[in-house]
């Protein structure tokens, strides 16, 4: 969560000075990292968007989202922006978005197996090939 509100004022405050040039593709990033900041905030803290009558429920509807599925919509709408307008405004103000959305991929892979259980499963794995083997051998005899 802590995350996601850096994500939003970092889109926020780049989207505004994206916004201060001449550059229509550089106002449309702008324009579109600004709304990247309240969606940000609209699905990760509602309680900052208090003023906003459906905050609740559009992050009731967000946490029913699997982690992947989130991964996969803050990672689009990162993406987004950088797509319309490659300056370095855009890449800085929607890395910390786009960082968001990969914890959420990784938090979808989960936690990964330790080595000793590892090697217990192959262990078991290969003991019930052996004996596969035997009992096969054995009943050719």
């Amino acid at each position: 969560m802590l995350t996601s509100l850096w994500a939003s004022l970092a889109c926020a405050i780049s989207g505004l000075f994206n916004c201060i040039t001449v550059h229509p593709l550089n106002i449309a990033a702008g324009v579109w990292m600004i709304m990247n900041a309240f969606i940000l905030l609209l699905c990760e803290a509602p309680f900052c968007c208090q003023f906003v009558e459906f905050a609740n429920t559009v992050a009731e509807k967000v946490d029913r989202l699997r982690s992947w599925q989130k991964a996969v919509f803050y990672c689009g709408m990162a993406v987004v922006p950088v797509v319309i307008s490659l300056t370095l405004t855009t890449l800085l103000g929607n890395a910390i978005a786009f960082a968001t959305g990969v914890l959420y991929g990784l938090s979808a892979l989960g936690k990964k197996g330790d080595a000793i259980s590892y090697a217990r499963i192959q262990q078991q794995r290969q003991q019930a090939d052996e004996e596969k083997l035997t009992g096969s051998l054995e009943g050719e005899l």
